[in-house]
């Protein structure tokens, strides 16, 4: 093969790959759930076949919970449905939603978190 050739097929390659990479992007923003929850989804492919019980991912959550400093997680209620976690209770402070929220997001078969949970900051800063 020459090397014009080559140029040529490397170039339609990488158009390929970038082409791939933008509807996976694309297809990986945020939703908002009807009552206010925020659902994120984590960016990744999820085959069928790799997805870990949902009981491990609860595990796998509370531990990553424990990895958080100064969150207090014992007023957090954690389910998993097909992966997607739902986190519902409460926090003592505002900041400790968003990293619940983290924490359960960066667990190994985590396809969506809907952080449903509250604040008593929160609450009063809202009256």
């Amino acid at each position: 093969m020459n090397a014009s050739g080559a140029s040529a097929r490397i170039g339609a390659m990488l158009v390929a790959a970038i082409a791939g990479y933008a509807a996976c992007a694309n297809a990986q923003t945020g939703a908002r759930a009807p009552d206010g929850a925020t659902l994120l989804k984590v960016a990744g492919p999820a085959a069928p076949h790799h997805n870990r019980p949902d009981t491990s991912i609860v595990r796998g959550v509370r531990r990553a919970f424990r990895r958080v400093p100064q969150l207090d997680d014992s007023n957090i209620h954690v389910r998993s449905s097909h992966g997607i976690v739902t986190l519902t209770g409460s926090v003592p402070q505002t900041w400790q939603i968003s990293r619940a929220g983290n924490a359960a997001r960066s667990v190994h078969g985590v396809r969506a978190v809907t952080n449903r949970l509250t604040s008593p900051e929160a609450d009063s800063a809202a009256h």
